[in-house]
């Protein structure tokens, strides 16, 4: 990657058009120095939202109406297709930028040349938590669970890719697919802890029936096709792990599984942001077993085991794991 990449922007968009007005005031204001063209991809919105992009007075701002709504993956892959551009960076109609973080994400693509894709963070993360994660050349964090609200991505990549998978449709699970699909080949994707945006999430689908139906539709279709995504595995051990331990967790976290690690104080360094880990307690341990009831993706899948484990939670986990019909793996 040449040390100043050319960068447009792609901002699919569906109504919402004050959202959308200070999403692309946003990126003008802050971006601007580092940025070429924003594609500004109409997706059949109402007369109010096709008003207010045709008053647009940036000349760096190019507008598509598409004829009808395609959903968002498939409107991103039109804008895209129409970039020639090194990178490309894709923000969510409800976003807003306070900042230009693009200098920290081309970083991090430049010293790590298998990072395909990084995104800026949603919320500011406490500088604690930070910590507790291990940083990859270029500062970012590493994540086997892309989420495409806002991401910066080598274009060519994207490309060879087929970019996002229009079976989703209007949405949701067509960015963790795209995840899955970029691991498979070797890349590596990323998050910036110090690149942040606002995310003012529904404001184009809500949070009513036809997005609760859309979201079950997508997650099964995921699902289908990455069986191994639902793992949720529960670890308890000491504080001593073993390099099989974690080649194994290595492996969870690359099919796109979760791992949720108790130890007897909480370990010093994590590897990805899909793992979880706390201190060992009676509290804890129960919440972790009972979550999930409502969403079977969300429940433990597998108990791992290795000494020293307190009497009172080997018990507590083989009377779960026996109830459940789980499988309990002991580690030596």
């Amino acid at each position: 990657m040449s040390d100043t990449p050319i960068i447009d922007v792609v901002i699919p968009v569906y109504n919402a058009p004050e959202l959308t007005r200070r999403c692309i005031d946003s990126v003008v204001t802050h971006l601007n120095p580092s940025i070429r063209t924003i594609h500004i991809q109409d997706d059949a919105s109402a007369e109010e939202t096709r008003a207010m992009l045709g008053s647009l007075p940036y000349p760096q701002v190019q507008v598509f109406h598409a004829p009808v709504n395609q959903g968002f993956g498939k409107s991103v892959n039109d804008a895209v297709s129409r970039s020639d551009a090194e990178l490309v960076l894709v923000l969510n109609s409800d976003l807003e930028i306070n900042s230009n973080f693009l200098p920290l994400l081309c970083a991090a693509l430049t010293a790590d040349p298998r990072l395909a894709v990084i995104s800026p963070s949603e919320t500011a993360m406490p500088q604690e938590k930070i910590n507790r994660y291990q940083r990859q050349p270029g500062g970012y964090l590493t994540t086997y669970r892309f989420r495409g609200y806002g991401f910066l991505i080598r274009r060519s990549v994207f490309q060879t890719l087929g970019g996002f998978d229009p079976q989703f449709g209007r949405g949701y699970y067509e960015d963790t697919d795209l995840g899955r699909r970029l691991d498979q080949q070797g890349w590596r994707m990323g998050l910036h802890p110090e690149a942040m945006v606002q995310h003012k999430t529904g404001a184009s689908f809500g949070r009513g029936k036809a997005y609760r139906e859309l979201v079950n539709r997508n997650r099964n279709l995921y699902f289908s096709r990455y069986p191994l995504a639902r793992q949720n595995v529960l670890v308890v051990s000491g504080m001593a792990v073993p390099v099989e331990l974690t080649d194994a967790i290595e492996q969870v976290m690359r099919q796109g599984g979760r791992l949720h690690w108790l130890t007897p104080a909480r370990l010093a360094k994590l590897s990805c942001l899909q793992m979880l880990n706390s201190e060992l307690s009676l509290r804890g341990l129960l919440k972790i077993l009972l979550r999930g009831w409502s969403r079977e993706d969300k429940r433990i899948t597998a108990i791992w085991l290795l000494p020293p484990v307190a009497l009172w939670a080997r018990i507590l986990l083989t009377v779960f794991g026996r109830l459940r019909g789980l499988a309990i793996r002991r580690w030596q």
